[in-house]
């Protein structure tokens, strides 16, 4: 019987022959487990010489059926192997990985093109004093700028005026309305030469597709011996050439008024119409849109900086950079940008490996 057993094992073919020949021996019904029902029956002196015999058949039947399973078992494996290949070349499977905002891509973009032109990156307060905000930069008591339903307020800064103790100078009493205040700021503790980009948060009573309560805003200053218009154009024209990566850009300035420039000028990009939106760039335009504020910086406000403004003379600039984003990436709404939804977020956003560099087109 040990042998007929072993030998069904051995000649087994795969894992089902196996097992049934695991049933046949050793089921409930199997032989070797009837064999051992009939201990119970037998004398003492029988189940000595029988009990033995029985069990020693049950362990080699056991262990031979163990014996060719890891057989059987090992064969598949290598079978499987030999048929399933896994090829190390091809690329992992992406992470769930997040985006670069386009407001600090495009921040980046311009960090990147001005310091190629030699400029600095500013920075100042978000909360600011009236003097800094607005007296500094030749804004007027009567201006609107300062009234209730433009500019927000502190109520820290309302009480102190109503007190009569608030310091203009000293007492931070509202949240900026431009980045204006770090031109002022740095005049104050720097030397000219100055050459600087302030970009950063701004705030703003105001809500509709193109204009938020806070929103972003970037502004440049130099000042020197003997600057004009002329070195404002080409800045300008240099900067949003650099920023769109084209060089059929046509800019077009008109004579505009701010408080703090003298003379002032808007500056508009010339665009085409491609397939029905807006395009911006173009020999031959066939429309303008204003992009930014510039003009040359007003006597009023280098004397307002300790300077001499005989002696020294600057230019300044300023553009909106969710606006700029909205024109280079085709975006036609400006509300999205603050409304955190993820789907935007991932269509619109940058790869945290996508750094704006100079050799990938972004810059002079």
């Amino acid at each position: 019987m040990r042998e007929h057993m072993l030998t069904a094992i051995a000649a087994a073919s795969g894992l089902d022959a196996l097992e049934a020949c695991r049933v046949e021996a050793l089921g409930k019904q199997g032989t070797i487990t009837a064999l051992l029902k009939t201990l119970g029956k037998m004398t003492p002196d029988e189940r000595l010489v029988q009990g033995p015999l029985i069990q020693g058949l049950r362990e080699a039947v056991a262990n031979g059926i163990a014996e060719r399973k890891a057989t059987l078992e090992r064969a598949a494996l290598d079978a499987r192997l030999a048929s399933e290949t896994l090829d190390m070349t091809l690329p992992a499977d992406a992470a769930p990985a997040g985006t670069i905002h386009p407001v600090s891509q495009v921040m980046d973009e311009l960090a990147e093109i001005f310091a190629d032109l030699g400029f600095a990156v500013a920075t100042g307060p978000e909360i600011e004093t009236d003097w800094h905000n607005f007296s500094a930069l030749n804004i007027p008591e009567t201006h609107p700028a300062r009234a209730m339903h433009d500019t927000f307020y502190l109520q820290q800064g309302i009480d102190a005026k109503a007190a009569g103790t608030a310091d203009e100078k000293t007492t931070f009493s509202l949240l900026r309305t431009h980045t204006s205040p770090v031109q002022i700021r740095t005049m104050l503790s720097q030397k000219p030469p100055i050459r600087i980009i302030a970009p950063g948060r701004t705030y703003r009573s105001d809500s509709d597709a193109t204009h938020t309560p806070m929103f972003h805003q970037v502004e440049g200053l130099v000042i020197d011996k003997g600057i004009t218009l002329g070195h404002l154009k080409w800045t300008l024209e240099t900067f949003v050439k650099a920023f769109f990566e084209r060089d059929d850009i046509v800019l077009r300035m008109r004579p505009s008024y701010f408080p703090f420039t003298e003379p002032s000028v808007e500056i508009d990009v010339g665009y085409t119409v491609v397939k029905g939106k807006r395009v911006v760039g173009g020999a031959e335009p066939d429309g303008w849109l204003e992009i930014l504020g510039s003009g040359m910086v007003h006597r009023k406000v280098i004397e307002a900086c300790g300077l001499d403004p005989d002696e020294w003379q600057g230019f300044a600039f300023g553009c909106g950079i969710d606006r700029l984003a909205m024109l280079k990436y085709g975006m036609d709404d400006l509300r999205p940008f603050f409304d955190g939804d993820i789907r935007w977020l991932k269509h619109y956003g940058f790869s945290s490996l996508d750094v704006p560099t100079l050799s990938a087109g972004v810059g002079a």
